[in-house]
């Protein structure tokens, strides 16, 4: 297990540094030995989390953001903790959750594949060709998943819109309140993809392979979102079935999504950026970016309905950088480390999501069907705030 007490270096505002510090601190706690399924040490999403240890796709890349400085051994070793549960047909398991020290977890849905981004950013830093290989390897097998269970006539889809699931990790978004039962291409699970394919074309031509079929199928994808995906009387992007309805659209932060890939035009990632992420009216809020639009009549106080997300916001900022919009992402990264670091002065922990208008974050309901209603403390899964601190700061050097 990870033992020593690294102290987080002096990055980013005076202000943040008691958060930063504590958010390391519940990073080398969090961590767990190595023990059947699990090859290596472990790193739960956060020892608040209301449902116990769990080892999470989607969080776990945001620990991994956070750690890759630091700690890379650990960094790498979740990798391959967590690709070695890829099923023969490719699937990658959104959560494996410990109960009584056993595993268990679902080969039936995933998670938003957002993995190979923190990988393709540790291979860069270490030069590590083979965690490259496996990376490739498992990608591929991947692609190949979405490609026979979630593909949509022009795109892909999560299951949320067959089942209610929640494969997309948006519970009970609001995107979905109105969405048809059948195959048809989400704007989230088809920016994804797309990822998948232009990480593919770039991990084949540094590994010697061949990257035209990746590089074909990506440029396929990314004209389908632009034409497609996005609507120009709002400057937004948007579900298919959206798309194809008349009336409001239904002001989802997902619509983000095709930005922080890097698929949109820099035409429609300006207005997206603009009219949207920076809009006080829209996601903008005290603490952003707000998870459905303030001026939605589905906005609320409760979970993917209003709330905020750290890791959102992160990733929102990150694909500001591919239209060079550096003004755009220290305003989001800032924004959120402040206000983060203004709830953790007042209530001493890190909060699984944020109140959009920076009051209490406990004042928010999560879902109120279930035991469980308000947000997890000590919860790092969404929180990649090292990760965060350290991008502003690279940032405000380039400014």
């Amino acid at each position: 297990m990870i033992h020593e007490e690294t102290r987080w270096n002096e990055t980013g505002k005076p202000a943040w540094q008691p958060l930063l510090q504590y958010t390391l601190e519940l990073h080398l706690c969090s961590v767990r030995p190595a023990a059947a399924p699990f090859r290596y040490d472990w790193e739960e999403i956060g020892p608040g989390y209301c449902y116990g240890p769990a080892f999470g796709h989607w969080d776990l890349v945001h620990a991994i953001f956070d750690m890759m400085p630091t700690h890379p051994d650990h960094a790498k070793k979740q990798f391959l903790n967590y690709l070695s549960f890829q099923g023969e047909n490719g699937v990658l398991p959104g959560t494996i959750m410990m109960r009584d020290g056993k595993a268990k977890w679902n080969m039936e849905l995933s998670h938003p594949p957002v993995w190979p981004v923190a990988l393709d950013q540790y291979v860069k830093r270490y030069a590590d060709n083979d965690l490259l290989q496996t990376g490739y390897n498992a990608l591929l097998r991947q692609i190949g998943w979405f490609e026979s269970e979630r593909k949509a006539p022009f795109g892909y889809y999560y299951m949320d819109i067959m089942t209610r699931k929640w494969e997309s990790g948006v519970d009970d978004g609001i995107r979905f309140d109105q969405a048809p039962h059948h195959p048809t291409a989400c704007v989230d699970a088809t920016s994804h993809v797309y990822q998948l394919y232009t990480y593919a074309a770039q991990w084949a031509q540094q590994l010697g392979s061949d990257p035209e079929p990746f590089v074909q199928r990506s440029k396929e994808l990314k004209l389908a979102i632009q034409q497609q995906l996005y609507d120009e009387q709002t400057g937004f992007f948007y579900d298919s079935w959206t798309m194809a309805q008349s009336g409001p659209k239904p002001g989802a932060q997902e619509g983000m999504w095709p930005l922080a890939v890097g698929a949109a035009t820099p035409q429609q990632a300006n207005r997206v950026i603009d009219e949207h992420l920076l809009n006080p009216e829209r996601f903008f809020t005290k603490h952003p970016l707000a998870t459905v639009a303030v001026s939605d009549p589905a906005f609320e106080l409760r979970m993917w309905r209003g709330p905020v997300w750290n890791s959102m916001t992160y990733w929102a900022a990150m694909g500001c950088m591919h239209y060079n919009r550096i003004d755009a992402a220290l305003q989001l990264l800032e924004g959120a480390l402040d206000a983060s670091a203004e709830q953790f002065a007042r209530t001493g922990t890190i909060w699984e999501f944020y109140h959009p208008h920076g009051e209490a974050p406990d004042s928010l309901t999560r879902k109120p069907y279930t035991s469980f209603n308000t947000p997890c403390r000590d919860y790092l899964g969404h929180n990649p705030l090292l990760a965060m601190a350290s991008l502003w700061q690279h940032l405000k050097f380039q400014s």
